[in-house]
């Protein structure tokens, strides 16, 4: 029994070391092998038009600026001025100065300047009288109170006022606007229908335009009093706005 069993092992043996030499002979077409590649993404080609390529650089001081005209008179947006602080405070002094790139001007004797001469008043933006700058009013302030409120706000000033230091500056003024309501009518509401609080309810007050119409006025004792108050300007408008 033992001697069958070895010979079948022998014999199986072989078979499989038969086998194995016969699958890696070089006859045997293998499988290739593929490798999973990624392909490159590609994305949208990028359109180039006249304003990606190049950029147009479009100077905007330019429609401002006149051309061909004296350079002393050019807005202070198209020259530039190598200001000094040396000089006296409200006197006159001399500066040098230059038109920008693409603004062409002319001296006195009519002929293309460079570089030219200003003279202007030494003093900063900030210290310019008031018609010389222009501000932005704030609606959220009350002009009617004592002491006057005051709000900052951004000013600038005008296109020829030519001027030390930065153009665009802060200042601290004082409440000045208006939302339309007129001193010469609530003045006559208050004479004529003061009783019935018909000068209250014109100016937003409708608390005290009730109190005046239940009371009569206050027996008459009310409608005086802010007839008087109206008139000299005391009881305004209730949104704290000036009259017009």
């Amino acid at each position: 029994m033992s001697s069958y069993l070895m010979l079948f092992l022998l014999l199986l043996d072989i078979y499989c070391r038969s086998v194995i030499a016969y699958l890696s002979s070089p006859h045997v077409a293998q499988e290739p092998v593929y490798s999973v590649q990624q392909s490159p993404v590609m994305s949208r080609p990028l359109a180039l038009n006249s304003s990606s390529a190049a950029p147009a650089l479009t100077d905007r001081y330019l429609s401002r600026c006149p051309s061909g005209g004296q350079c002393s008179r050019l807005p202070a947006d198209c020259i530039i001025c190598s200001f000094h602080h040396n000089c006296s405070y409200g006197r006159p002094a001399n500066f040098t100065c230059r038109a920008k790139a693409g603004v062409h001007c002319v001296g006195d004797p009519s002929r293309p300047q460079q570089n030219f001469s200003l003279t202007l008043d030494c003093r900063f933006c900030w210290q310019l009288d008031p018609s010389q700058y222009i501000c932005s009013d704030s609606s959220s302030c009350s002009t009617v109170s004592c002491p006057r409120r005051r709000y900052n706000t951004s000013c600038e000033a005008l296109e020829h006022v030519h001027c030390l230091g930065k153009r665009v500056f802060q200042k601290r003024l004082f409440c000045n606007w208006t939302g339309g309501y007129k001193w010469s009518t609530a003045l006559a509401l208050s004479v004529t229908l003061g009783g019935f609080g018909a000068d209250r309810f014109y100016l937003g007050q409708w608390r005290e335009g009730l109190g005046k119409l239940f009371s009569l006025g206050g027996l008459g004792v009310w409608t005086l009093i802010d007839v008087l108050l109206i008139a000299v300007g005391f009881v305004g408008p209730a949104d704290g706005s000036l009259y017009i």
